[in-house]
C-alpha cells in the first residue's frame, strides 16, 4: 500500500511538472513568434511573415494541449491550495500567451500587406525599440511565473507604463507623418495598428506577471504592491 501510495504522489508530482514544462515550452514559442514577426515587419520579409502565420497554429496547439493537461488534473487529482493555484494559473497564462501570438500573427499579417514604409529612420528605430521593450516584458513576466518569483512579476507590472508611453509617442509621430504627406497615410495606418498589438503584447506580459504573483502568494497584485516597488 505504501508503495502504491508513493507510486501515486510520484505521478501527480510528474504531472504537475509536465505541465510546468509545457508553459515553458508554450512560452519561448510565442517569444519566437514576437521576435520573427517585428523582423519581418522591419525588413518587408513577406516569406518570413508567412511563416508566423502558419506558426500560430503550433501555438494554439500547445494551448489545448495544456488546457486539457489542466482539466484532466482537477478532474482526477483534485488539487488543493498551492497545487490548485499553479493549475487554474496554467490555464490564464496559457490564454494570454495564445494571444501574444495572435498578436505575432497581426504584425506578420501587416507586414505582408505593406509594400514600402518610406519613412525616416528614427521611426524604425522606434518600432524596433517598442518591440524590444515588449519583449523584455514578456520574457521577463514568463520567467516570473516559471521561478515563482513575487518580486520579479511586480517589477513587471510597474514598468508597463514605459510600454504605453512608447505607443502613445509612436502614435502621435505617426500622425504627424499623415499630415505631412497623405501619400504616407496608408502605411502609416499599417503601423498604428502593429503599434498597438505590440502595445497589447505588453498588456499581456503584465497578466501572466499577475498570475505569477497570485500563484506565488495567494494574493492578487494591487496598486499598493506596485507602488513599493522601487523602479
Amino acid at each position: 500500500m505504501a508503495s502504491l501510495n508513493e507510486h501515486i504522489v510520484s505521478s501527480y508530482e510528474d504531472e504537475l511538472t509536465n505541465l510546468n514544462k509545457a508553459i515553458s515550452e508554450m512560452g519561448g514559442m510565442v517569444e519566437q513568434a514576437i521576435t520573427e514577426s517585428a523582423v519581418a515587419l522591419l525588413k518587408l520579409d513577406h516569406k518570413q511573415a508567412q511563416d508566423v502565420r502558419l506558426f500560430d497554429k503550433k501555438i494554439d496547439e500547445m494551448q489545448q494541449r495544456i488546457n486539457d493537461a489542466a482539466v484532466s488534473i482537477i478532474a482526477r487529482r483534485q488539487p488543493m491550495a498551492a497545487d490548485l493555484r499553479m493549475v487554474v494559473t496554467s490555464i490564464q497564462v496559457a490564454n494570454d500567451l495564445e494571444r501574444t501570438g495572435d498578436m505575432a500573427k497581426q504584425l506578420a499579417k501587416r507586414a505582408m500587406q505593406i509594400e514600402s514604409l518610406g519613412l525616416a529612420p528614427k521611426f524604425y528605430n522606434g518600432v524596433k525599440h517598442m518591440k524590444e521593450l515588449v519583449a523584455r516584458q514578456l520574457k521577463s513576466a514568463i520567467d516570473a511565473y516559471l521561478n515563482r518569483d513575487s518580486a520579479a512579476a511586480v517589477e513587471v507590472c510597474s514598468r508597463d507604463d514605459e510600454v504605453d508611453a512608447m505607443y502613445n509617442s509612436l502614435f502621435r509621430e505617426l500622425l504627424t507623418y499623415m499630415m505631412e504627406d497623405p501619400r504616407n497615410i496608408t502605411q502609416c495606418t499599417h503601423l498604428l495598428f502593429c503599434t498597438k498589438s505590440l502595445e497589447r503584447v505588453g498588456d499581456h506580459a503584465t497578466n501572466i506577471a499577475e498570475a505569477a504573483y497570485y500563484l506565488e502568494t495567494g494574493r492578487h497584485l494591487g496598486a499598493e504592491e506596485q507602488q513599493r516597488q522601487p523602479r
